[in-house]
């Protein structure tokens, strides 16, 4: 499994925005069949930070979703809204 975490930094006057788009974004991307968990986050001490933090069957799973209609039509509206997109980060569990 892949795990994926998208910070991203909310101008604070789109935050209402954000959040009727990410609903959206959330619901479509669960019912993906490679998706074992999709989740936004809000910080505790920043309420204009978001993470969302996925959780993957398969990279082609990923690819799928990347290329979902709601994932291409919602992403690039959220990018509008930000003051921050960091860097997306992908992990893999490790056994020690």
């Amino acid at each position: 499994m892949i795990k994926i975490i998208a910070r991203r930094l909310v101008r604070e006057e789109c935050v209402d925005e954000y959040l009727r788009l990410t609903g959206e974004l959330v619901a479509a991307s669960q019912a993906e069949p490679g998706c074992v968990t999709y989740t936004l986050n809000r910080c505790m001490e920043n309420p204009r930070q978001f993470a969302f933090i996925e959780i993957w069957k398969d990279q082609q799973a990923i690819e799928a979703h990347n290329a979902s209609e709601h994932f291409t039509r919602i992403v690039p509206q959220l990018g509008k809204l930000l003051e921050i997109g960091y860097p997306v980060e992908h992990y893999m569990e490790v056994t020690p």
